[in-house]
């Protein structure tokens, strides 16, 4: 049974930073690239990063580069999103997914498992 458990959402002020957790069962996440997606009420879902299987290269959508981290440790089958500078436009579901293709891509249709979400709130 393959479950995916994103925690560390919560409620910050616009400029703070928050730690998102993916924890993973049922699968070896080493065989899997891993990535972020967000969806706001009445938006539709959009890329946040993602990240191969290896580690080895990363990818950013363009609204949260230079502020986001995505990184991965396979040991402890957990995925991780730093979150820094955060702006009430950050306000979404956050979701954490795995792409069979291994490459952590932006095309949401080639990841194969997804979590439940976790809710970010940013105030202003």
């Amino acid at each position: 049974q393959v479950q995916l458990a994103e925690s560390g959402g919560g409620s910050v002020q616009a400029g703070g930073s928050l730690r998102l957790s993916c924890a993973a069962s049922g699968i070896t996440i080493g065989w899997y690239g891993m990535g972020w997606f967000r969806q706001a009420p009445g938006k539709e879902r959009e890329f946040v990063c993602g990240i191969s299987w290896s580690g080895g290269s990363t990818n950013y959508g363009d609204s949260v580069k230079g502020r986001f981290t995505i990184s991965r440790d396979n040991g402890k089958s957990t995925v991780y999103l730093q979150m820094n500078s955060l702006k009430p436009e950050d306000t979404a579901v956050y979701y954490c997914a795995a792409d069979r293709r291994g490459g952590g891509g932006l095309d949401g249709r080639t990841y194969e498992y997804w979590g439940q979400g976790t809710q970010v709130t940013v105030a202003s």
